[in-house]
């Protein structure tokens, strides 16, 4: 198990404090294991195992306190008894009925601190977020990094390069439990399969109560199929009609929302780097792992451009970057990443491989009049550097602390 140590130092400034810790992501994505890293943590600075009270409300074992007044009598009864400060655990609260409340209560009434997930990004959002206004903080976990998922092979004293690692995570992605098979291809991609069928069916249909099955399908594989393209809802609905298929433009928006809320998928907005406006139409989606596009949609590898531009778009919101589109003109940079003072346009492309690829990924950023940091990436090894403008490998990349 490695440490995911960038979400733990995210966590630790909030460690025994009355906040709420939120933590949120794509189902599998590694949220229980950072309850147990957590914990990890806590024993390390003396804290005893018997105060920690840890439920998992997918387990069977946990189906009666579904309902937050039975789960508040349960934790009011056992904090009691351990008569210590207690360190909850509340593993896929969405589970619960008005889960909130439980969790508000038990602030306010005991010495605790309360650690949470959930596979819906709903969790925190409308009225939830007007309860508990102030009182929790908020972690999105990704699946694993290309720098993870490098450590976790090391680990294991894997004899392979970086070159082919990298070929590896191109193809079937960092979702933790793929080290259980090895990250063998063919076990990996059953097992993704599965798991985007569970993510569809629980985390979205069920949940949403959606009944055109066929048509959500249809949508989802159109759009993993062509992410980092701009949309807009009425094109799809457009295509769809071209396809004898008749959608109207609210199902689809409707249909993208649910896919959010799952973090299935996550929308981009563009922004005009000249008027410095948000732009509401023609967005782009990216999925939360690209090793879900392979088993969904295949051929990674022959459309390696979108796929190495999700990775970088991952890895950017990974770093807690807001991340945009950026329109000046009739031309595009793929991201402006923003965090605190620091803004960086990056363009992301396969190969440098002609004087015309060259002059399309360095021109439009040489274009922009700002002094903001201009950057380039693709898998070519020479530094191709120019103007101002820096080029990086981008395995060097991903696995720098550059930013």
């Amino acid at each position: 198990m490695i440490k995911r140590k960038i979400y733990l130092e995210k966590l630790k400034p909030f460690f025994d404090t009355d906040l709420i810790k939120v933590i949120t992501g794509i189902r599998r994505c590694g949220k229980s294991v950072m309850l147990d890293l957590i914990k990890d943590e806590f024993l390390g600075r003396g804290v005893q195992k018997e105060q920690f009270i840890t439920m998992n409300f997918e387990d069977i074992d946990f189906e009666k306190y579904r309902e937050y007044q039975l789960l508040h009598e349960y934790f009011s009864e056992t904090i009691e008894k351990i008569n210590k400060k207690t360190y909850i655990f509340l593993d896929e609260i969405q589970e619960v009925v008005s889960w909130e409340k439980c969790v508000n209560s038990l602030r306010v009434k005991f010495d605790c601190d309360i650690y949470i997930t959930g596979s819906n990004a709903n969790l925190l959002s409308g009225e939830l977020a007007t309860y508990l206004g102030g009182r929790y903080v908020e972690l999105i976990v990704y699946p694993f990094s290309f720098a993870e998922f490098v450590e976790l092979n090391r680990s294991h004293n894997i004899d392979t390069s970086i070159e082919q690692l990298f070929k590896a995570y191109l193809q079937v992605g960092g979702m933790p439990y793929l080290k259980n098979v090895n990250f063998d291809y063919k076990a990996s991609i059953l097992y993704l399969q599965d798991l985007y069928n569970s993510i569809v069916l629980k985390d979205i249909i069920q949940r949403n109560k959606i009944r055109s099955i066929d048509i959500f399908e249809r949508i989802m594989k159109y759009i993993i199929a062509n992410i980092g393209n701009t949309f807009s809802a009425r094109s799809i609905s457009n295509y769809f009609k071209s396809e004898k298929r008749n959608i109207s433009v609210e199902s689809v928006l409707n249909h993208l929302l649910f896919a959010e809320n799952a973090h299935l998928l996550c929308r981009v907005r563009r922004k005009d780097i000249i008027g410095k406006k948000t732009l509401t139409i023609n967005e782009k989606y990216y999925i939360a792992d690209h090793g879900l596009r392979e088993a969904v949609v295949g051929h990674n590898l022959p459309n390696i451009s979108m796929i190495l531009e999700n990775i970088v778009f991952t890895e950017l919101k990974r770093r807690d970057y807001k991340v945009c589109v950026g329109k000046m003109d009739s031309l595009e940079v793929d991201f402006i990443a923003e965090k605190h003072n620091r803004s960086i346009y990056m363009q992301v492309c396969y190969l440098l491989a002609s004087d015309e690829t060259i002059e399309r990924e360095f021109t439009v950023l040489e274009k922009i009049k700002d002094n903001y940091e201009k950057i380039v990436v693709s898998v070519d090894e020479f530094d191709m550097s120019r103007n101002g403008i820096k080029h990086f490998n981008i395995r060097e990349f991903l696995l720098s602390d550059y930013f």
